[in-house]
């Protein structure tokens, strides 16, 4: 079963299991970059021959049932040619995802077949310890894989003592550059749990015109370099809508919109795990609420939040705050944390416009800051949340 990074499980005596990823860069020789390329469409074809075959017994017989990737070698010899943990990971990958389909399928969709054209290049291989040693290992300047051997690869950081590895994704992206995420397993001490108090308590609104706004009142924007990449996409986008699809300068077009798009990625990955990592030393407890980003992204107005990443930085001040032993209090998503005036209690029974910055409380006369108000609201409610569970 597939482990997030950061999750944690119990490992008893005080000590729990956590999880952490390593991403490299990848820069295999041409053979090596052939023998992945080779299992990128090796897993795509066991992926679709086993969704067709388990589709057609379906349709037979009614029953589940989905094959081993070992009854498709014989007639695909090829496949022998790849790391057989790819393969079986493919198959995993599967029976995982019909498994949430058959749970809850008004969430989670029927496995659908691959094709080459959706650009998603990966597989995943396992860890096995054998007493000759382990089939997969980083060394000072690569690391090793079966069937490809020892690829070299550039280390942001490297694996504490006491770090087991447990498996390797490697991925292309459109750009060309390979990547391999190493997931490793590590056991700490458990955090001791921090109450959290209504003066180290941060609530967090999230904002159009800014990334979120603190109930303190200080708003976070995101960097300048991060919209002056968007202007140059914005620019860049044009050139391509001019140019003639298929031509020499068209396709040097298309290499540098892929370029621009992984460098904004990146850069907002960095200001989100920046920013949330800050909030997580500085407070003990965040309140937020749950927000549907389908909801907020509907709204015309400045941004698309599903762009800016407030789900990733959700995700993030979660398990950072759970690292140690804080909490993220989640309020609910109607809660009515904007019509709401924080010194009366009064609901406004109008909806305030999210172009409005202030408004004036028709029961008290309160001139109130839109978001800065809501942030409070949120705070407020979590530490109730909270308080309520703890009674």
């Amino acid at each position: 079963m597939a482990r997030k990074p950061g999750a944690a499980r119990s490992a008893g005596e005080g000590r729990v299991i956590r999880y952490s990823t390593i991403k490299a860069r990848l820069y295999p020789t041409p053979e090596q970059a052939e023998l992945f390329e080779k299992t990128f469409g090796c897993c795509r074809y066991i992926w679709n021959r086993m969704l067709a075959d388990q589709q057609r017994f379906y349709s037979e017989t009614g029953a589940h049932f989905i094959p081993t990737p070992a009854k498709y070698k014989n007639g695909a010899p090829f496949l022998r040619e790849v790391d057989n943990q790819a393969l079986i990971q493919e198959h995993n990958r599967l029976t995982q995802a019909f498994r949430q389909f058959f749970r809850s399928p008004e969430h989670f969709g029927h496995p659908a077949f691959k094709r080459r054209k959706d650009g998603r290049n990966s597989f995943t291989a396992c860890n096995h310890e054998f007493e000759s040693g382990p089939t997969i290992y980083i060394t000072r300047d690569g690391i090793r894989m079966t069937k490809a051997g020892i690829v070299r690869a550039v280390f942001p950081r490297r694996p504490r003592n006491g770090w087991k590895l447990k498996r390797i994704t490697v991925e292309k992206t459109p750009t060309g550059k390979y990547h391999c995420c190493i997931l490793y397993e590590y056991t700490v001490k458990e955090p001791v749990p921090v109450e959290p108090s209504a003066d180290r308590t941060l609530g967090l609104k999230y904002s159009m015109g800014h990334f979120y706004v603190g109930d303190d009142g200080r708003p976070a924007d995101p960097p300048r370099w991060l919209s002056q990449s968007r202007e140059k996409l914005v620019r860049l986008q044009r050139q391509l809508n001019r140019m003639v699809p298929g031509s020499r300068n068209y396709q040097e077009a298309v290499q540098k919109y892929r370029l621009l798009h992984e460098h904004i990625a990146n850069q907002r990955k960095d200001f989100i795990h920046k920013e949330s990592r800050r909030i997580a030393n500085a407070w003990d407890a965040v309140c937020v609420r749950e927000d549907d980003l389908r909801d907020l992204a509907g709204i015309a107005v400045q941004e698309n939040p599903a762009g800016i990443g407030f789900g990733a930085f959700r995700e993030c001040l979660r398990y950072k705050l759970a690292h140690q032993g804080k909490q993220l209090l989640v309020v609910d998503r109607y809660f009515p944390s904007t019509r709401l005036c924080g010194q009366c209690g009064r609901v406004s029974a109008e909806g305030i416009s999210p172009k409005l910055r202030t408004w004036v409380c028709p029961a008290c006369g309160a001139r109130l800051s839109r978001e800065v108000n809501a942030a409070q609201n949120i705070k407020a409610q979590g530490l109730a949340q909270y308080a309520g569970k703890s009674a």
